[in-house]
């Protein structure tokens, strides 16, 4: 009986596939096999034992350890009595000079390998569609709001280019973080490697380099969690982008806006009682979901303030702050590239709105151009303050406001005014920055 909404609902396959209880249980015994092979390459043990093991391990079952554990109450040693029962003879060498956390914090590298794999090519993926928007909006000029106000004009393209800034800085943030979490250990008891004599280094350096994984300096039976709190933090700040962009999305979609809208299949019901509704979901659902992901950052935290060398507080834990912080991550990541691959860009409404206020969106511009032909800048910000003030007021257009007044009209003429209150002549460099992010970005877009 499924009880998770990730068991039914939420996350992609090949990212559910990485933290489950099978591919955990494969990561555990590959960790296992990889610390025979690094022992016999050293000498420890017998070379022909540990081929056998490395031959016959994977085929342990996971059905097998459990039962072996219901016996023994100890996950770790039902693991490796289960691999042991598969080896025959060459059993008796599995998890040699090892402790448990050797085998589970490796088998963590392994499966933070396979998710860091899947997580840059789903940013990648989503920098591609942001620019590929940004490029052909990068004209479309739009209202910019700041307080929920309108301000000055901006383009749909840089929203788009800002975004995908933003983005390629977590791909920047996952490849800086991938080498310091993505790594193993082999170090013994409490981290003195006392069990494997004078091999210990050598044996956790051959054991990874097996793996292709990382390995650490040093540890105290388990591996410090300021490496797992990073990568947690990490999720939680790439979600944090996915519901801001949905945020936007969301407001930019309400009926009195309407410039965008999330794509509507044509069976799609967007409410059991309203029937005219379309609701954008998926940025709602990314919005929660990334509560989720952000409230993970606490406990990943508490995590590596274990008493000690160890104690066990930070295993149940992990057992849920791994698999739901990076299913829901993942989860939001192919949700939002979804909704910005398919968003609906209603350019009337995007002009309707643009046009709303009549020129006053554009009182800098007169400013700026009183300033520059000699109206102190203080003054200039007075007037045309008080002029938008009575032109909101009086439901007129600030050019005919302004038009009125000779302290203005002496420095700048009405024909003027109307081209300083003109929309689309004053995006500034936003083209110009939309093309520049395009040609640095294009490299991420290729793995």
């Amino acid at each position: 009986m499924a009880i998770h909404p990730i068991d039914y609902r939420y996350g992609t396959p090949e990212m559910r596939s990485i933290w489950s209880e099978e591919h955990r249980f494969t990561c555990l015994v590959r960790a296992e096999i990889a610390l025979a092979h690094a022992e016999a390459e050293i000498g420890m043990i017998p070379a022909e034992d540990a081929k056998v093991i490395e031959q016959n391990a994977l085929s342990a079952s996971l059905v097998r350890a459990k039962e072996i554990e219901a016996e023994i109450n100890h996950d770790t040693m039902a693991m490796i009595k289960a691999i042991s029962e598969v080896c025959g003879d060459a059993g008796r060498w599995i998890h040699y000079g090892a402790t448990s956390n050797d085998i589970l914090d490796t088998a963590t590298g392994l499966q933070l390998k396979d998710a860091f794999d899947t997580l840059e090519k789903k940013l990648v993926a989503l920098v591609s569609v942001l620019l590929d928007r940004a490029g052909t909006t990068k004209s479309l000029v739009c209202a910019a709001r700041t307080h929920g106000q309108q301000g000055v004009p901006t383009t749909y393209g840089l929203r788009f280019a800002i975004w995908a800034s933003e983005v390629a800085r977590h791909i920047d943030r996952l490849r800086e973080i991938r080498p310091r979490a993505v790594v193993g250990q082999m170090t013994g008891a409490v981290g003195t490697m006392a069990a494997m004599g004078d091999h210990g280094i050598e044996v956790q350096a051959a054991m990874m380099k097996y793996l292709e994984i990382g390995s650490v300096d040093v540890s105290s039976q388990v591996i410090a969690r300021d490496r797992y709190a990073e990568y947690i933090f990490m999720l939680a700040n790439i979600a944090t982008t996915l519901d801001k962009i949905g945020i936007e999305i969301r407001s930019l979609q309400r009926t009195e806006i309407g410039e965008v809208e999330e794509a509507f299949g044509k069976k799609q019901v967007g409410s059991s009682t309203m029937p005219h509704k379309r609701n954008p979901i998926k940025s709602e659902q990314v919005g929660g979901l990334s509560r989720i992901v952000r409230a993970m950052v606490e406990p990943a935290l508490l995590n590596n303030t274990l008493w000690d060398e160890r104690d066990l507080t930070n295993s149940s834990c992990e057992r849920i702050t791994f698999p739901e912080a990076t299913i829901l991550c993942d989860h939001c990541l192919k949700l939002m590239t979804n909704v910005l691959e398919n968003l609906v860009i209603k350019e009337e409404n995007v002009r309707r709105n643009l046009l709303m206020l009549h020129g006053i969106t554009l009182a800098e511009s007169v400013m700026i151009e009183l300033t520059r032909r000699g109206m102190p800048r203080q003054d200039a910000h007075e007037i045309i303050r008080e002029s938008s003030m009575e032109a909101l007021a009086a439901g007129k257009p600030l050019a005919d406001i302004l038009s009125a007044k000779q302290d203005v009209v002496k420095y700048v003429s009405a024909e003027e005014l109307v081209s300083l209150l003109n929309p689309d002549a004053y995006i500034g460099l936003a083209e110009v920055q939309v093309d520049n992010l395009i040609r640095k970005l294009v490299t991420y877009c290729t793995l």
